[in-house]
């Protein structure tokens, strides 16, 4: 059966699909698959043969590859041997664009996080924005690979989003320069006594920069002077899972850090961790936010469950599904939600996302409070719905204050660790985690 399907896809790229070898296959079956693909079929070689303009097949291939894939939940998708390259530079820490990640929407692109300092952000593009058109051009019709395409151009040279907006009456109109996007993993500073480490997403780059952040702030506070860290992940899409492993084996002795579930049993993987810890069991505080996505949960769930750092700040997206990448050789490649994963307690947060230990509400300067800033994994059509997931959902407001000075939530654990407020989830309970 595979080879068959593999020899009917192989064929419709080429143009070279007929309803002889369709109908040949329906007659070897009387499964409704095989009806279901003599349809299609068939409804193929009429567009071929009557649509008002020769239409171009391996277009018309790729189209409803993905649309097959899109119904399955909003992080499946295809990707043609140049969207495949294009996937392979991004998760090495550098692309050409806008600096967006985006996922499809009742036929329009939806915005789940413009990255940091890069041209989208900078523009005023917001977290949960749909955008409409592309340089005046109807995104409906177009596959998310398409719009994607669209939205990469020439560096310096501009391009026109339309968005339409919760909060906003009418579409507006926002001009992006597009720029070289260097996803820079991992940002970090030192605050008097405090080493402050941002993880801006996790590519191939994170843990390596994340390490050698850790061995910088090290040798500038000594160590009785040094009172902890901020581990900031907010706003950070996610990534690669080695990479999310790696990091949350960075600050754990041992122990479960994240297991994945397939629909089989015999697919369970199980990721543990090992000894050693960067920070020498300084305490650590982990900000999340409805940006927190992916990767970047199973870190904060790692920690949480162990009881090795205090979460601070509101709940993250609650993307709990794995993406797996399937190369098809000179057809580019198939991105396919293959697993959930759970966290070492045993907790799947799909559609659900993490509670942080101590809940802190940034505030929204008046610019943005007639805006619909939250985002959840709850919140997308066809979503996986989680095991964990209830009435509230997932996600929270996705914004953090450009101005260190007003940040809220940063602020707040910065007291924590000076011991300037207390409060019972600080520190935490090593003897209430989960066992080793």
């Amino acid at each position: 059966m595979i080879r068959k399907i593999s020899l009917l896809v192989a064929g419709a790229l080429t143009g070279a699909i007929s309803m002889i070898m369709i109908q040949a296959f329906a007659a070897s079956s009387d499964s409704d698959t095989y009806k279901e693909l003599a349809v299609f079929g068939d409804v193929f070689e009429r567009v071929r043969a009557q649509y008002v303009t020769v239409p171009d097949d391996k277009k018309l291939i790729e189209t409803a590859i993905n649309g097959m894939l899109t119904a399955l939940d909003p992080h499946s998708s295809y990707m043609n041997a140049e969207e495949a390259k294009d996937m392979q530079v991004t998760t090495k820490g550098e692309f050409g664009g806008l600096g967006i990640e985006v996922t499809m929407e009742n036929d329009l692109i939806k915005v789940i996080s413009p990255m940091a300092d890069t041209p989208a952000s900078k523009a005023g593009v917001l977290a949960g924005d749909l955008i409409s058109k592309i340089d005046g051009e109807e995104v409906r019709g177009l596959t998310i690979n398409d719009a994607v395409k669209k939205m990469r151009g020439d560096v310096g040279s501009p391009i026109k989003l339309t968005i339409i907006r919760k909060g906003v009456d009418k579409p507006i109109d926002i001009t992006v320069t597009r720029a070289i996007i260097k996803i820079q993993a991992v940002r970090y500073r030192v605050e008097n006594d405090v080493g402050y480490i941002r993880l801006i997403q996790f590519t191939e780059q994170t843990y390596d920069e994340m390490a050698k952040a850790i061995a910088d702030i090290r040798h500038q506070i000594p160590a009785d002077k040094l009172k902890g860290y901020v581990l900031d992940l907010r706003l950070n899409p996610g990534g690669l899972l080695d990479q999310a492993v790696k990091v949350s084996d960075a600050f754990l002795d041992g122990g479960e850090i994240v297991s994945t579930r397939g629909r089989d049993a015999d697919q369970m993987m199980r990721f543990d961790a090992h000894k050693g810890d960067l920070i020498d069991g300084k305490p650590l505080i982990v900000l999340i936010n409805g940006g927190s996505a992916s990767a970047s949960e199973i870190v904060a769930g790692a920690l949480q469950d162990h009881r090795r750092a205090t979460l601070v700040g509101t709940q993250s997206f609650g993307k709990g599904s794995v993406q797996t990448i399937i190369p098809l050789g000179e057809n580019g490649a198939l991105r396919l939600t293959t697993a959930l994963y759970y966290t070492p307690a045993g907790t799947s947060i799909q559609g659900k996302g993490i509670t942080p230990d101590i809940v802190v509400t940034e505030p929204l300067p008046d610019k943005y409070k007639n805006y619909e800033v939250n985002l959840g994994e709850s919140e997308l059509k066809g979503h996986i719905k989680g095991k964990e997931e209830d009435a509230k959902g997932s996600g929270s407001a996705a914004y953090v204050p450009e101005d260190p000075k007003e940040d809220v939530q940063l602020n707040e654990a910065y007291k924590l660790l000076r011991g300037e407020i207390s409060n019972a989830a600080f520190p935490p309970n090593p003897n209430k985690g989960v066992p080793e």
